[in-house]
């Protein structure tokens, strides 16, 4: 299965990693490496603790994109 993360750079230069579908676990790693392979792990403690229907819905999801849009500030 093929799940989507968000990473981000934060002020201190650390890799701030989370996957939107899995709420709430995110992770980070001093090099983008590092925190691909901490999400990675963060996933797979989680779906471990996921119910059989929350698994059949990630699995259901067949397109996600992500857009860039510009707002003024």
């Amino acid at each position: 299965m093929n799940l989507p993360v968000r990473v981000e750079k934060d002020e201190d230069g650390f890799y701030v990693v989370e996957c939107p579908l899995l709420p709430g676990f995110y992770t980070q790693g001093e090099t983008l490496d590092e925190a691909l392979k901490n999400i990675h792990e963060v996933i797979d403690l989680r779906l471990e603790e996921q119910t059989e229907e929350d698994i059949r819905h990630l699995k259901s999801i067949r397109d996600l994109s992500y857009h860039v849009v510009s707002v003024e500030i």
